[in-house]
């Protein structure tokens, strides 16, 4: 008998720690699945940011590309006309 307790006290111990075990892994599990809705929010948090400012930028660059060709258009316009203009 004293063989058949030592084994269910065995038994007992391998079932307490497969429990703590599954509820470890519950545990780590959900605060993996937290974390990583976390980070797809952050990520598209960022995105939105990302998109903002590309078309900012790209604005920006528009405008001074054609701020530039309007420069150079004048440039060209008073090299051509300054003698009449300014008697050189």
């Amino acid at each position: 008998m004293n063989e058949d307790d030592e084994i269910r006290q065995l038994l007992r111990d391998i079932r307490d720690a497969q429990r703590e075990h599954g509820a470890e892994y519950r545990r780590v599990t959900e605060r993996l699945v937290e974390l990583q809705e976390r980070a797809v929010t952050q990520q598209e948090q960022l995105g939105g940011l990302y998109r903002r400012l590309v078309r900012v930028g790209g604005g920006l660059v528009a405008v001074l590309l054609a701020l530039l060709l309007f420069l150079v258009l004048i440039y060209y316009l008073l090299s051509g006309w300054s003698r009449y203009l300014f008697g050189v």
